[in-house]
């Protein structure tokens, strides 16, 4: 099966396109060549997928059974990636995101068929957007689609809510003792599912005939509170928990004030309220599909990847301030 990544180097995709290979997969990653790619057996196309007449160039006439775009965020991109593959492949797999859900939700088992929308994030906005272009295609012209939906999926990045992600600030301030904010009172259910899980329910997705049409999320089973997910961060580093709740409502006016406003949309477009997955559509059309990775397991192994090279360690200040000034600012407002 010769399939087409666009991406295929980030936080999921690396553990999919190691997976693919593995499975014998004759596999092509398509990026700017500007981050190193270590997998071993896998085709490399140098290539700005912004650009179309380049890639036209670059892929000449060849056809694919796959092609999956890990990095389309809006309309556009899903415009040109249907000029650019329209004829060339026999499925086209499009990352949307969990977050375009319904928010809030109206039952709170999520399944695929919840309805998308989602007031808060212009993030999701665009992701539903791209859907509902690409149903359209699929209706109209026959274009051969398939969506997956992931949630907070990790693998090289700190999956919290605030503080950190592809940097390790958050963990640099439990091993100080500095407080960490936890949005509402931390009882929220959430679902955290490990990239090389991701992969398994996802590689059986590629070429799957009956998939195309449909649309899946792939996540953990394990439900856990963002209270235990923080206190597992402290666990795993050996350190005591140093927890400050903080009203979602509260955190968000202050993102406002000093011009963060994409906060409101991460909180409340997506981890303030639980989330449930109902899994059962990937592993009908995936037998054998199950996530086997707790998270205290895989954040274990995440901490470790960041702490095997000094320049992984990135502390971010701006992060810091920004926990700094919303904790402060409730503090003084309590205090007052």
């Amino acid at each position: 099966m010769k399939v087409l990544f666009i991406g295929g180097t980030g936080n999921i995709s690396s553990a999919v396109s190691r997976l693919a290979v593995s499975r014998g997969i004759d596999l092509y990653l398509l990026n700017r060549g500007n981050r190193k790619v270590d997998i071993p057996d896998v085709n490399t196309i140098v290539g700005d997928i912004s650009k179309p007449e380049m890639i036209k160039k670059v892929l000449g006439e060849q056809k694919w059974d796959v092609v999956v775009n890990w990095i389309a965020f809006k309309e556009a991109d899903i415009n040109r990636d249907i000029q650019l593959f329209a004829g060339k492949t026999a499925q086209y797999i499009f990352i949307s995101s969990a977050s375009a859900y319904q928010k809030p939700l109206s039952h709170p088992v999520i399944t695929e068929s919840t309805p998308l929308a989602n007031p808060y994030w212009d993030y999701s906005r665009d992701k539903i957007a791209c859907e509902e272009r690409l149903n359209r295609a699929y209706r109209d012209e026959g274009f051969p689609i398939t969506i997956v939906r992931p949630s907070l999926t990790f693998d090289t990045v700190i999956p919290v809510a605030i503080g950190s992600w592809d940097d390790y600030t958050i963990i640099d301030r439990m091993k100080k003792g500095k407080p960490i904010i936890v949005h509402g009172d931390g009882s929220s259910l959430w679902t955290i599912t490990h990239a090389r899980d991701f992969a398994k329910g996802f590689v059986g997705l590629l070429g799957h005939q009956q998939a195309i049409g449909h649309a899946f999320h792939i996540t953990s089973d394990e439900l856990l509170t963002w209270n235990q997910i923080y206190q597992t961060f402290a666990d795993v580093i050996g350190v005591e928990a140093n927890l400050v709740h903080i009203p979602s409502d509260f955190i968000c006016e202050v993102a406002d004030k000093i011009g963060q406003g994409w906060m409101r949309g991460n909180l409340f477009g997506d981890k303030a309220v639980s989330a449930i997955f109902d899994n059962s559509k990937i592993k009908t059309f995936v037998p054998g599909y199950v996530a086997t990775i707790p998270f205290k397991i895989g954040i274990r192994h995440t901490i470790e990847w960041f702490e095997a090279d000094a320049q992984r360690m990135v502390i971010r200040e701006e992060n810091n301030k920004f926990l700094d000034t919303v904790i402060n600012a409730y503090k003084g407002g309590k205090n007052g």
